[in-house]
């Protein structure tokens, strides 16, 4: 099997914030995370493809159509959005970098896996800041 990425890149803003917590605790959890007026990350997404290459191509997948599919159900979604308030599948949850890469694979992994002919989604890798990031290899 071959494993190939593409990242993409995408800013977005967010809070980490438990309503059921005092203010206090929230701060003393989150930190700067919870400030009241949000903050933002220039984020990176790599999808990882696990496959067999094509012998017709040589690849494992068209990079210009899975970066074309990502852009479309993801980027596109949260690209300049504040998580907490504009994007619909994050409506309801905190909006980590855990819980967001988990609604990434949601969309992606059946998309992906039709695209792919021999393999599918292996892994979605997040960034949020270049020394904090988070890997998902679905369930």
């Amino acid at each position: 099997m071959v494993h190939v990425c593409r990242k993409e890149h995408f800013n977005a803003a967010h809070k980490l914030w438990n309503p059921k917590w005092s203010e206090e605790k929230n701060k003393a959890v989150f930190g700067p995370c919870a400030n009241e007026n949000w903050h933002g990350h220039n984020f990176e997404l790599i999808v990882t493809i696990k496959g067999k290459p094509d012998e017709d191509t040589g690849f494992v997948v068209d990079l210009k159509q899975l970066s074309t599919l990502v852009r479309r159900e993801v980027i596109d979604k949260v690209d300049h959005k504040n998580l907490n308030l504009d994007v619909s599948f994050m409506s309801g949850k905190m909006a980590s970098c855990e819980n967001l890469v988990m609604e990434f694979w949601k969309i992606l992994q059946p998309l992906v896996d039709k695209l792919v002919k021999e393999g599918g989604l292996y892994k979605l890798t997040l960034y949020e800041t270049p020394r904090n990031f988070v890997e998902y290899y679905g369930e």
